[in-house]
């Protein structure tokens, strides 16, 4: 069964548009999938690049929408950007990206394809209630290869124990390794369109052929 999440009412007041796409499946966590880098390479960065110059990074669509809901949250985006932004600007700059483990490559593979953030977590360390929510004054947590995150203001999900992960960067807590064997990979909107149910599309397709994620269950949050 599904872990349960929600979105808190004050956040739904500063961003009506606020959704969560959920995936919740079993895995077997590996080092790399060949294929899926190859995709990545030699479609999806090509596809990001042209964006970009379409666009320029910050107006790219579910980008754009996230760095003004991040504004109305009280948070400047460009100083605490949203995962997705962070993805495609590495790739602009002709960083490429790390390589992890099979989940959290296709974590970013979603990401990329979006705009969207995209978070993946271990379901044996959180919670079975969950709440995306805004930050709270003095709030941190232990960033993944970083020092304490602040993340008031920031969007953030969180349990009982407190908070998890956000749409700018994932604690320790739940981090993706390869001890996991079920994970939730939850994809962050804040915009008015039909771009979340194609990202749950692509994204399910892409979790079973990539990271061979079994008995998945999807549904969204509004």
């Amino acid at each position: 069964m599904g872990k349960h999440l929600v979105i808190d009412a004050d956040m739904k007041e500063k961003w009506p548009y606020t959704r969560v796409g959920c995936f919740q499946y079993k895995v077997t966590v590996e080092k790399k999938n060949e294929e899926m880098w190859k995709y990545l390479k030699k479609d999806i960065f090509k596809k990001t690049k042209d964006n970009i110059f379409d666009y320029g990074v910050n107006d790219i669509p579910n980008i754009k929408e996230s760095r003004m809901a991040y504004k109305a949250f009280g948070k400047d985006p460009s100083r605490y950007r949203v995962s997705s932004e962070a993805l495609v600007r590495r790739i602009g700059q002709g960083k490429g990206l790390y390589e992890v483990n099979t989940v959290v490559d296709v974590n970013n593979l979603i990401s990329i394809e979006s705009g969207f953030s995209v978070g993946s977590y271990d379901t044996a360390h959180i919670a079975d209630e969950l709440v995306f929510r805004v930050g709270k004054d003095g709030e941190t947590y232990k960033g993944i290869g970083k020092a304490e995150i602040k993340i008031d203001g920031l969007p953030v999900l969180a349990d009982e124990a407190g908070a998890i992960g956000s749409s700018t960067s994932d604690s320790e807590r739940a981090m993706i390794t390869e001890e996991a064997k079920e994970v939730l990979t939850l994809v962050y909107s804040f915009s008015d369109n039909k771009d979340l149910e194609k990202a749950m599309e692509y994204g399910r397709k892409y979790l079973e052929q990539y990271a061979g994620a079994m008995d998945v269950e999807c549904w969204i949050v509004d």
